[in-house]
């Protein structure tokens, strides 16, 4: 575990040392990592029937999340990715992902459903948010790309207090750091999954 307080270090130099840290994990490392949190995320949660999951395709070395999504897929769950808004272009939209699902890149070259606002699911309707981060620390604390999609799309969510969806951070173990600086708007994860360990606050 990296002591970030003791080292001063900003975020930003978190955000690069952690992202350095994941993307030297081996292709046999991130394999075994995507096998581990498959099992680890249902050993933990009772998922009720057809549910549905915001999740998210891996990209910059974070955890593989393409065997979950199989196994959401064979057990008759519903499968939303992130999609950015096209009109504001700061927050996101869940569309339903399968797979035959048409995809394109993102201004970032990361892959997302072909919108079809016909097969997006609003964020309420959601049962299960799985999220991903660069960083989190021992109280919860989650630092993302910098971006603030997930930020300004939750803002909502955190300003009215809403029950859905069950927000969980999906991270690899060499992610947590002892302390994160935090900012005023930052909001900690009650529950994050590592290949290894469920924390839940």
């Amino acid at each position: 575990m990296y002591n970030a307080e003791q080292s001063s270090l900003s975020r930003s130099e978190i955000r690069k040392n952690i992202r350095n840290a994941r993307r030297n994990l081996s292709n046999l490392e991130q394999e075994q990592a995507a096998k581990k949190i498959n099992i680890n995320f249902f050993q933990h949660k009772k998922l009720p029937n057809n549910a549905r999951i915001g999740l998210y395709l891996s990209n910059d070395g974070e955890l593989d999340t393409s065997i979950l999504i199989q196994s959401l897929n064979k057990k008759r769950h519903q499968v939303f990715l992130p999609v950015i808004h096209p009109f504001n272009g700061t927050t996101l939209l869940f569309q339903r992902y399968e797979n035959n699902s048409p995809m394109t890149q993102n201004r970032y070259a990361i892959l997302e459903p072909q919108l079809n606002c016909s097969h997006i699911c609003p964020l309420y309707e959601l049962d299960y948010l799985l999220m991903p981060l660069v960083a989190f620390d021992k109280e919860g604390n989650r630092l993302g790309m910098g971006g603030g999609y997930y930020d300004k799309t939750l803002a909502r969510y955190y300003r009215e207090q809403m029950k859905k969806p069950e927000l969980i951070g999906l991270a690899h173990d060499c992610q947590q750091v002892e302390k994160l600086p935090i900012q005023a708007w930052d909001v900690p994860l009650q529950q994050i999954i590592t290949p290894s360990k469920f924390y839940q606050w």
